[in-house]
């Protein structure tokens, strides 16, 4: 008797196994984002260009949201700022007094980060 219920069992399954199987391997082959090997050189790319670049003092702050990134200079100096992004968007600079906070865009829905607010060459400290 088991030996008859295994094999009705495999004589069913096989065939259903067969009907799934390319559902199963879409599943398996879509995981994984079609931007993943150029945002990967992105950002080898944006953290070279970051690493030339003077980061903003400890004073200043980012709060990040996928739509907004806002920056906040809690220090006694005005800054000219910008902020680098994984995928090495530019965005203009804009100048932050003291109390001041600035909004930039966000790191959006594709994956890309905000990597840190950045001084820009034209100031810095006034």
């Amino acid at each position: 008797m088991l030996r008859y219920m295994r094999s009705t069992f495999t004589s069913l399954a096989m065939p259903l196994l067969a009907l799934f199987a390319p559902f199963a391997l879409f599943a398996v082959t879509t995981g994984t984002p079609a931007h993943a090997a150029p945002q990967a050189a992105a950002s080898r790319e944006s953290s070279r260009s970051m690493q030339g670049s003077m980061s903003a003092p400890d004073c200043v702050h980012l709060t990040v949201d996928w739509r907004y990134t806002f920056v906040s200079n809690d220090c006694s100096s005005t800054y000219t700022l910008t902020v680098a992004y994984l995928d090495g968007t530019e965005v203009p600079c804009r100048t932050a007094a003291p109390g001041d906070r600035i909004t930039f865009p966000g790191r959006g829905t594709q994956g890309n980060e905000v990597l840190g607010a950045v001084l820009c060459d034209s100031g810095g400290s006034a």
